[in-house]
C-alpha cells in the first residue's frame, strides 16, 4: 500500500465493501458512521436487498454516506432472495460466495467511474486488491476476526517453506503454532480442526477456498479500530417499536439479573440434535431465559424450527423463545439479564461484555472456538464441553454450564471479571479515540501519484 502526505483538509471519498453476511456488515457500517463523522463521503456497496434490511441511517450523516445498491447474480443452488448468509443453509455458503465473486465488474465499473481515494474491504473479494492497485485506489483489509485467530491459522510465505510450521494436516492444529514466541492453550479441537480443513482451507463452489481469499496479510501496517461497539444501535429501534415493546414487557416482568440470554448469530445453523440438546438443557437448568431463535432459512412457522415435543408448553412461564429478529443491544442492557449464552461471534462478545455480563460459550465456526478459549482463560465465562471428536453436546452439560456461571458459587469469578472487562469494551470515549486514529491515517496515507 503506497503511503504518501495529503492534504489533512481535503474530503476523502472511501468505498466500503463488506461480505454479505450481517455479523460483517453491521461493523463496516459502523465503521462507514466514524468515516462519515469526520466530514468525509463514503459509498456503502453491498446487494440490494441486503442494503434494504439496514436500519436507517442517522439523518446528519445522509448527504455523506451513500449506499450503492449492486445486483448479485442468482445461481441455481441459492433462493431466489438470498442476498445474505441468513439466507440460506450453511452448506450453501459456498454458492453464495461464488455469486459474490459475480459482482467483479459491477464494482470494478463503480470504481473507475468514482475514482475513490480508498477502498476499505472483508476477506471475500480476493480479485479486489490488484484492480484497486490498478486504479490507483489505497486499500485497506478490515479484519473483523482477532490478532489470535490470524496468527494461529495463518501462514506467511515464510511459514510455508518452514518445514516443522507447514500446517497441512488436522493433527496440525490441535496446538498452537510452533512460531508464536509465547505460551498460549488457544488451539482447535478436534471436531473444529476438520471443519477448518474441509470448509476454509479447501476449494468449494467458488472455485477458491476462505484461506486463498484472505492471503498476503503479511508485512502491511496494521492500524486498531478498537472494539467497535454498536453505540447507535439502541438508537435504530427506539421505545415506540412494537418488537421491543412486547420483549420489554416480557423482561420487566422478571426478577432483576436472573434471566439468560441466548443467541447464536445469524451464520449458525444448528443441527436438529444440537438444538434439541440447547432447548432441553435450559428446560432442565431451572433458569428463566430469553431466546432469540433464528430460524431455519427459508422457513416461516415456528413448528419448523424442531423444537423438542412440548417444550414450549412446559417452559411458557419462565422462557421466551423468540424467531424473528431483536434488538439484541436492548435487550442486554435490561436489568433482568444476568448471563448471555452466545456462539462466540465478536460482536456479540463486544455486546456482551458491554454490559458485563458473564459468558456461557457454545460456538461453532471458525474463530468461535478460539475466541472462546482466550475469554476461558480470562476467566469472563466458560465453554460448554462438547465431545472433542464430533462436537456434540449434551443438555447436561448446557444445564450445568448454565448453572456454573449463573447460580453456583464459581459464577462469581466470572461475573466479577465480566464486570471488570466492561469499563473497557463499554468506554465509548476509547473506542472513539481508535477510530479518530484510523480516520487520521485514511487522511495522511492515501495515494498520491
Amino acid at each position: 500500500m503506497a503511503t504518501t502526505d495529503s492534504d489533512d483538509s481535503k474530503q476523502l471519498h472511501v468505498v466500503i465493501f463488506p461480505w454479505l453476511a450481517f455479523g460483517h456488515i453491521i461493523p463496516f457500517l459502523e465503521l462507514s458512521k466514524s468515516i462519515a463523522q469526520k466530514g468525509h463521503k463514503v459509498s456503502f456497496l453491498s446487494t440490494t436487498r441486503n442494503i434494504q434490511r439496514i436500519p436507517n441511517l442517522p439523518s446528519h450523516l445522509s448527504s455523506l454516506l451513500n449506499m450503492v445498491p449492486l445486483t448479485l447474480p442468482r445461481l441455481p443452488q441459492l433462493p431466489q432472495d438470498a442476498d445474505a448468509t441468513m439466507d440460506v443453509h450453511t452448506e450453501d455458503i459456498q454458492y453464495l460466495k461464488k455469486a459474490f465473486d459475480g459482482l467483479q465488474l459491477e464494482v470494478t465499473r463503480f470504481l473507475e467511474e468514482e475514482s475513490p481515494d480508498w477502498i476499505i474491504y472483508d476477506f471475500a473479494p480476493y480479485w479486489l486488491p490488484e484492480i484497486a492497485a490498478g486504479l490507483g485506489i489505497s486499500r485497506a483489509f478490515f479484519a473483523l476476526v482477532n490478532a489470535w485467530f490470524i496468527g494461529f491459522v495463518g501462514q506467511s510465505p515464510e511459514d510455508m517453506i518452514n518445514d516443522h510450521d507447514n500446517r497441512t494436516s488436522v493433527e496440525d492444529f490441535l496446538a498452537p503454532p510452533k512460531r508464536l514466541p509465547f505460551t498460549t492453550k488457544i488451539c482447535y479441537r478436534r471436531h473444529e480442526a476438520n471443519n477448518w480443513m474441509k470448509g476454509c482451507s479447501s476449494p468449494n463452489a467458488s472455485g477458491v477456498s476462505d484461506v486463498y481469499r484472505s492471503e498476503e496479510l503479511y508485512q502491511l501496517p496494521v492500524v486498531p479500530v478498537g472494539l467497535m461497539p454498536l453505540a447507535t444501535a439502541v438508537e435504530v429501534e427506539d421505545g415506540k417499536d412494537e418488537t421491543w415493546l412486547t420483549i420489554k414487557n416480557w423482561l420487566d416482568g422478571q426478577r432483576k439479573c436472573h434471566v439468560v440470554y441466548i443467541a447464536l448469530g445469524s451464520e449458525v445453523m444448528p443441527s436438529k440434535t444440537d438444538v434439541s440438546e440447547l432447548a432441553l438443557g435450559l428446560e432442565l437448568s431451572g433458569l428463566p431465559f430469553f431466546w432469540a431463535f433464528r430460524k431455519p432459512a427459508g422457513s416461516t412457522e415456528l413448528d419448523s424450527v424442531e423444537l423438542p415435543d412440548g417444550f414450549l408448553e412446559r417452559i411458557r412461564n419462565r422462557g421466551m423463545v423468540w424467531t424473528s429478529w431483536v434488538p439484541q443491544l436492548q435487550i442486554l442492557s435490561h436489568d433482568s439479564v444476568c448471563g448471555f449464552l452466545t456462539h462466540c461471534g465478536w460482536s456479540s462478545i463486544v455486546e456482551g461484555l458491554m454490559f458485563g455480563h458473564p459468558l456461557i460459550m457454545l460456538p461453532f465456526l471458525v474463530d468461535q472456538g478460539l475466541n472462546a478459549r482466550a475469554l476461558a482463560e480470562k476467566k469472563v465465562g466458560i465453554e460448554v464441553p462438547r465431545n472433542e471428536q464430533d462436537g456434540s453436546f449434551t443438555k447436561n452439560s448446557v444445564a450445568n454450564s448454565l448453572s456454573s456461571v449463573v447460580v453456583e458459587d464459581e459464577g462469581k469469578v466470572y461475573k466479577e471479571n465480566a464486570m471488570a472487562l466492561s469499563r473497557i469494551f463499554g468506554d465509548m470515549k476509547l473506542q472513539q479515540r481508535y477510530t479518530d486514529d484510523f480516520v487520521e491515517y485514511l487522511e495522511k496515507h492515501k495515494y498520491n501519484p
